[in-house]
């Protein structure tokens, strides 16, 4: 009888495979779409709130958003890509793929009621943070006072219009099943304080600015543990 003997290198050789491949399949997990875009979505926000460019008070009047801002338009323009440009990319990815999830345990193709308000809210934020881009590269060449506070009123207020969206896309995700609990919990408290802050926004009232604070942090959590969340329940072809 041949007696096969496992040397400790070869030991733990095959050791090292197993702890190899395991973190290979956690890299490939996160490096989905959905993973890097959720991820890249709050770095995009905190590069973007890091950047030294000026904020006027809301309501301020077009004479004092063209002095605060002057002088400083290469940083307000980054700034507004680095908040409003590409996560309004991030948002529309995420939807998509909320949308999609939502809809695997049903018939190939269909998609749940959740999935759809996801989708169509999710879309709809995407396309007001575009705009908002927009307007906050024309604010930044524009010197009258009348333009100035148009564009900057028309901005905030936008932010309110997308906060509320994103209400309903955090809203439709907690009745997403194929989300962790803990995610659909995230998506409830999403929805609570950024429809607060979505009001504030509208509304233009300056002395609850601030409320604006815990909502961020919340879609932060939301949007880069939706992207992880998603990609690692992904079929390997759509990743």
């Amino acid at each position: 009888m041949t007696r096969t003997t496992t040397t400790p290198a070869r030991a733990a050789g095959r050791v090292t495979g197993r702890g190899t491949g395991a973190d290979t399949g956690r890299r490939r997990r996160l490096l989905t779409i959905p993973g890097v875009v959720g991820i890249g979505y709050s770095l995009s926000w905190i590069a973007g709130l890091a950047v030294p460019a000026p904020s006027p008070r809301f309501g301020a009047p077009g004479a004092e958003v063209v002095a605060a801002l002057a002088g400083h338009g290469p940083a307000v323009a980054t700034q507004f890509a680095l908040t409003e440009g590409l996560p309004a990319a991030g948002i529309a990815v995420i939807s998509v793929a909320l949308a999609r999830a939502a809809g695997r345990p049903g018939a190939a193709g269909a998609v749940s009621l959740p999935g759809r308000f996801a989708l169509v809210s999710g879309l709809a934020a995407a396309i007001i943070s575009a705009l908002q881009f927009g307007l906050g590269i024309a604010l930044t060449m524009i010197a009258a006072p009348g333009p100035a506070h148009l564009l900057y009123a028309s901005v905030d207020r936008l932010d309110g219009a997308k906060m509320l969206a994103l209400a309903v896309l955090g809203a439709s995700a907690a009745a997403m099943t194929a989300l962790p609990r803990w995610l659909r919990y995230t998506g409830i408290g999403l929805a609570v304080t950024i429809t607060c802050s979505g009001l504030v926004y509208l509304l233009l009232v300056a002395s609850l600015a601030a409320a604006a604070g815990p909502a961020l942090v919340l879609l932060l959590a939301f949007m880069t543990g939706c992207g992880i969340m998603i990609g690692m329940k992904a079929d390997p072809r759509d990743r």
